[in-house]
């Protein structure tokens, strides 16, 4: 267990906020969740999986997004403050990325991002990673909330390959005034990152990539919501792939 304080949020859409913090080094390998505790609930912990890779320094990122009637997700997304303690515990869970040499294939919806990512930053300390084909899916391309992350990191790891998916190719005919505002960061910051519309894909992330299968010789991690996973698993196995090249 330990403590961790936040030193920085950022909402990026109305729906999803990263929260950086910096406290106690917490044992933990990359893709596991692990138990936080927010002062906002302080008797109601939730699991999240790290954006990062664990690191000695103590930092820790976690993408969260408020889900319709998830009370502690959305006060994190809205009320959480530079200064705040969170208490975090409990790793858990078997996302990795074995040392068979195997290509491996990511699956990832919405913020079931954050420990891809932390899989993706782990392999770039490797001296031989894999090949690494990324899937990751949004509603809309407005939801896909790392766009300019990830076409960076792509840019400068030769063996990862990103796949954006939306299951609309328009996006809602509402503002999201954090979208603007975090698309302007974004332009000013790195105007050649992101996503042009050629590269999406429009589909169902699961059904998208398992076109692309069956995968008999990889790897293939999954996360997301419990629908999306659940989803993606039997269109992988219906399409041939071995349920035990599968780990969510």
């Amino acid at each position: 267990m330990g403590d961790a304080r936040v030193v920085q949020v950022h909402r990026l859409r109305r729906d999803i906020g990263v929260v950086r913090l910096v406290g106690d080094f917490v044992p933990f390998h990359a893709g596991q969740s692990v138990s936080v505790t927010v002062p906002q609930s302080p008797r109601v912990p939730r699991r999240y999986s790290p954006a990062l890779p664990p690191s000695l320094d103590g930092k820790f990122e976690f993408h969260v997004r408020a889900v319709p009637a998830g009370w502690v997700s959305g006060s994190i997304v809205s009320d959480t403050r530079v200064g705040d303690v969170w208490t975090i515990d409990s790793p858990d869970g078997d996302l990795f990325v074995d040392d068979s040499g195997r290509d491996v294939v990511m699956i990832a919806g919405g913020t079931g991002l954050a420990p891809m990512r932390a899989l993706i930053l782990d392999l770039a300390r490797w001296e031989r990673p894999p090949s690494v084909h990324l899937f990751v899916g949004g509603r809309s391309p407005r939801d896909l909330y790392a766009a300019d992350m990830l076409s960076l990191l792509a840019a400068h790891a030769p063996w990862l390959t990103v796949i954006p998916v939306v299951d609309n190719i328009a996006d809602p005919p509402f503002a999201d005034e954090w979208f603007a505002r975090a698309d302007l960061e974004r332009q000013a910051d790195a105007p050649s990152s992101g996503f042009r519309a050629d590269q999406l894909v429009v589909g169902r992330v699961g059904d998208v990539a398992a076109s692309f299968g069956p995968f008999l010789d990889r790897q293939v991690l999954v996360c997301g919501s419990p629908g999306m996973v659940d989803a993606t698993v039997r269109c992988l196995r219906a399409t041939g792939t071995p349920a035990d090249a599968i780990a969510t």
